[in-house]
């Protein structure tokens, strides 16, 4: 990692696609914001604190594609249960990650690099797991190019350590490229039937 790319082109390339992405998206953002404001109950967004590079703390933004119904003892739906219509077609299409673009302004985030997971996590990870927050955390990255959550939390750590261990141009060009096939065949986003995948124990 001791280039030029990933301490100064990686962070300019960031900023300046993630720009004019929002510039390009910016109708379809304002349209499912809309919807979701309706199916949600006036909350299109979800926002919740995820580690960073370096594990520092920041609040990532999605679209809420499930919403907040609970049973008649006051504990929430499963996530098939919560899923909204609308919701189930955003993240289908993965359109649910554009608000993450504003993360990728503020500096939080990278367009390509481990996705940030739970703060709960942090103590369960292993010193060769620990390597995945020496960068920052990607909208997307070589574990959901190589499966995404259709893979063993074992195998997204292994991709995630051997991307930070090899960030070049060519390899994040790459993933961009294969990123947007997976996206138009709807391919890895569900978990063996599930509608995400289970949580990470150790």
């Amino acid at each position: 990692m001791n280039n030029m790319y990933p301490k100064i082109i990686k962070p300019i390339l960031d900023f300046s696609i993630a720009f004019f992405a929002l510039l390009l998206f910016s109708p379809i953002f304002s349209i499912i914001t809309l919807f979701l404001t309706f199916a949600n109950n006036g909350t299109p967004f979800f926002i919740q604190t995820r580690p960073g590079k370096k594990e520092k703390p920041f609040n990532i933004i999605k679209f809420k594609t499930m919403n907040d119904k609970k049973d008649k003892n006051g504990h929430l739906l499963s996530d098939a249960k919560r899923l909204t219509t609308i919701g189930k077609f955003v993240r289908k299409t993965s359109l649910d990650e554009i608000p993450q673009l504003l993360n990728v302004l503020k500096g939080d985030m990278s367009l390509i690099g481990p996705r940030p997971l739970l703060l709960e996590y942090l103590p369960l990870y292993n010193k060769e797991q620990q390597k995945r927050h020496l960068v920052k955390p990607g909208i997307t990255g070589w574990a959901q190019i190589n499966g995404r959550n259709a893979i063993s939390w074992e195998d997204k750590f292994k991709y995630d350590v051997a991307y930070v261990n090899n960030i070049n141009f060519l390899t994040d060009l790459k993933i961009i490229f294969k990123t947007i096939k997976k996206v138009v065949i709807s391919e890895g986003i569900s978990a063996d039937g599930n509608v995400t995948i289970g949580k990470f124990k150790g």
